[in-house]
């Protein structure tokens, strides 16, 4: 099941991400080869690029994309380092818990007042249900992430570690180098 998520997960970024760029490419032809345009493509854009980002926020903790300051941290012992991590997941799930709370209020009002979207012939509570559903998500790969580090099989910290991945990038480009000569 979760390898399932997982893929979804991928897909729906991927898939708004390529329908971002091929509604703007069209329009961008429509508008400077025919002298018009989709009345509703910028507010398609605008929706699709929030479900990505929203969607983007719970993928970023999966694969530990999301920056962070932890030079210090990692100089504590592991014990230490794991508190840390747990410390920040919590100090996370309770913003999320927030935004979750607030973006619920904020579509179940949409919903009830039937408000459409200014372009698009859609409830506009339909298109911003990707706030209740990105902060959903994203409690959950918190979760997932501290179930984690409870039991030693996670990283201790949601932060990548960019120095490194780019050490062993530049070893494995060197060694391709010297492998190639």
């Amino acid at each position: 099941m979760l390898r399932f998520y997982n893929r979804l997960e991928e897909l729906l970024i991927a898939a708004l991400f390529a329908g971002m760029t091929l509604l703007t490419f069209i329009q961008v032809v429509l508008r400077y080869v025919f002298g018009t345009g989709l009345l509703w493509a910028l507010e398609a854009t605008i929706y699709m690029f929030a479900w990505m980002v929203l969607l983007g926020i719970s993928y970023g903790v999966r694969e530990r994309a999301h920056i962070g300051v932890d030079a210090a941290v990692r100089l504590l012992p592991m014990r230490w380092q794991r508190v840390v991590g747990m410390i920040g997941v919590v100090v996370c799930l309770v913003y999320a818990g927030y935004m979750l709370y607030g973006s619920w209020s904020y579509v179940e009002r949409l919903h009830r007042m039937g408000v459409l979207a200014e372009d698009i012939p859609l409830p506009r509570w339909l298109l911003t249900s990707g706030l209740v559903i990105g902060m959903t998500l994203f409690i959950l790969r918190l979760l997932q992430a501290a179930w984690g580090i409870v039991r030693g099989t996670g990283a201790p910290l949601l932060v990548g570690d960019e120095a490194k991945d780019i050490l062993e990038e530049f070893e494995e480009h060197a060694n391709s180098e010297g492998g190639s000569r």
